[in-house]
C-alpha cells in the first residue's frame, strides 16, 4: 500500500508511476478526491467539537449565575452539536473505508532503477551464465518425453483434477523431491531459516501481501470458510509477522517449500502444453525483511542466492530486469531469472526476485525500531529459489542424452543416489 501522505502531498509522483506502468490515473483521482473529503470532514468535526467544548463552559457559567433559561438553551445547542458530530463521524468513517478500499487497488511505485517500458519487449537483459548445449540429435520436449516414458501422466491427472494438472511417477517423482530438498539445504546453508507453513490462509493474509482484492479471480477460494489456497509461500512467509514489531537484528531471511495454487485466469492458450503453466506446482520461496537503507543491496544478494541454484545445477540462464510495464503489482523492482529450455529454443522464467520496499509491510503493519527508537515500516523482498517443476523440466531437456536417458546433475546425485534416470 502506498503512503496516503505521499498521495496527498505529491500526487504527481504517483501519477507518473502509473503512467510508467501503462495505467490511467482515474483511480488516483478518486483517491485524491476522497482524501480531500476526509480531511474536510475531519476539520468540520474538530470545529464542532471545539464549539461544543466552548458551550460546555458557557453552560457552567450560566448554571453558576442561576440563569435557567440560558442554561436550557445552551444545553439544547450542545445536544444538537453532539448529534451533528456523531453524524459527521459516521460520514468520515465511511469516507475512510472507501478510501482504504481504493488504496488496495493502487500498485507500488517502481524504483528509479527499474527500466521504463511498455511491455516484456522492453525488459533488459542484465547478464547471462552458461551456454546452451549443442547436440547432434533431437531433444524431445518434456511434454512428449514424459508420457512416452510413463514418467509424466497428463491423462490421468486430467481425469482426476482436470486440465493443467500433472502426475509425476517413479524417477521424476523422486527427482522433484530431490530438487526441493537440494534447494532447501542450499538456502539453509546460507543462513535462511526454514519454515513449514499452512497452504490455506485467511482473506486478511492474502490482502496483506497484495494478492487481494485485485487478483481474487486468480486465486482458489474455499467456501464457506472464505479461505484461500496459497498462490506462493510468499503469502504466509510475509504475513506471519502481520501486526508485529520485529525485534533483533535485520535482515530476517526465510525459506519455505510449498505447493502453489493458481487459477491462471485469462491465460488460456499460453503454454498449454506440459508443465510450464499449471494450476498446482511446487516452489521453494525466499523472503527477506530488511532495514529500508539496505533493501536494494539485499535484492542483489537474494537474486544471487536464487542464481546459485541454477549454477550448481549447471543450467544456462540469464537475468532480466523487468520494465515498468511488466513488473508485478506489489514490486518496485524485479529481476527475472530465465532458464534455457530446448523445447522452446529460448529462455523461460524460472524465478522472479522482487523488492516491494514497504508496500507489503504497510498493508500488513510490519515495523521495526530505528536507532532513534522510532517505529518505521521494514522493507520486504521475495523470490523463487526456485520453481521446482520448471527446474525439473529444465533438467529433463538440458540433460537429455541420445539414448533417451537423462544425466542427473552432479549436485543432485547425493539426493537421487544414481547418476542416470529415465
Amino acid at each position: 500500500m502506498i503512503d496516503v501522505r505521499l498521495i496527498r502531498e505529491n500526487p504527481e509522483i504517483v501519477r507518473r508511476a502509473l503512467e510508467c506502468r501503462q495505467m490511467t490515473s482515474e483511480l488516483l483521482d478518486e483517491i485524491v478526491y476522497l482524501e480531500s473529503k476526509r480531511r474536510e470532514a475531519l476539520q468540520v468535526v474538530e470545529q464542532k467539537k471545539a464549539e461544543r467544548n466552548s458551550i460546555s463552559s458557557e453552560i457552567a457559567r450560566a448554571k453558576a449565575s442561576k440563569d435557567v433559561s440560558l442554561s436550557l438553551s445552551l444545553m439544547e445547542r450542545a445536544k444538537e452539536i453532539s448529534s451533528e458530530v456523531k453524524e459527521l463521524d459516521l460520514q468520515t468513517s465511511q469516507i475512510e473505508e472507501e478510501l482504504k478500499k481504493k488504496l488496495l487497488y493502487l500498485p507500488n511505485i517502481p524504483s528509479s532503477t527499474t527500466p521504463v517500458g511498455k511491455s516484456e519487449e522492453d525488459n533488459v537483459v542484465i547478464r547471462m551464465w552458461g551456454e546452451p548445449r549443442k547436440v547432434d540429435f533431437e531433444i524431445r520436449p518434456h511434454w512428449d518425453y514424459g508420457p512416452e516414458t510413463g514418467l509424466i501422466d497428463f491423462e490421468r491427472a486430467a481425469k482426476i483434477s482436470g486440465a493443467r494438472f500433472t502426475i509425476l511417477r517413479r524417477d521424476f517423482a523422486r527427482l522433484e523431491r530431490a530438487i526441493a530438498n537440494f534447494m532447501l539445504d542450499l538456502h539453509h546453508s546460507k543462513g535462511y531459516e526454514e519454515v513449514a507453513l499452512p497452504f490455506m490462509v485467511k482473506r486478511d493474509t492474502m490482502q496483506a501481501t497484495g494478492q487481494l482484492p485485485k487478483f481474487e479471480e486468480e486465486a482458489y477460494r474455499i467456501d464457506p470458510d472464505d479461505m484461500f489456497m496459497i498462490p506462493t509461500a510468499e503469502v504466509p512467509l510475509v504475513s506471519q509477522h502481520m501486526d508485529e514489531i520485529l525485534e533483533g537484528d535485520l535482515p530476517k531471511k526465510y525459506t519455505a517449500y510449498s505447493a502453489c495454487f493458481r487459477r491462471e485466469a485469462g491465460s488460456y492458450g499460453k503454454d498449454v502444453r506440459g508443465m510450464i503453466r499449471v494450476h498446482q506446482f511446487d516452489k521453494v520461496e525466499l523472503v527477506w525483511f530488511t532495514h529500508p537503507d539496505d533493501s536494494y543491496d539485499a535484492l542483489e544478494n537474494l537474486t544471487a542466492d536464487a542464481e546459485d541454484v541454477l549454477r550448481k545445477l549447471e543450467l544456462p540462464y540469464r537475468v532480466v530486469s523487468l520494465c515498468t510495464g511488466d513488473i508485478g503489482f506489489a514490486a518496485a523492482k524485479t529481476y527475472d531469472l530465465e532458464v534455457w529450455l530446448p523445447s522452446y529454443n529460448t529462455y523461460r522464467e524460472i524465478s522472479s526476485c522482487s523488492n516491494v520496499e514497504d508496500f507489503q509491510p504497510r498493508r500488513a503493519n510490519i515495523r521495526f525500531r530505528d536507532v532513534d527508537n522510532k517505529l518505521k515500516f521494514v522493507h520486504c523482498l521475495n523470490g523463487s529459489g526456485l520453481a521446482v517443476g520448471r527446474t525439473l523440466v529444465a533438467i529433463v531437456e538440458n540433460y537429455q542424452r541420445r539414448d533417451g536417458k537423462i544425466d542427473v546433475p552432479k549436485a543432485l546425485v547425493p539426493y537421487m543416489r544414481q547418476e542416470v534416470i529415465g
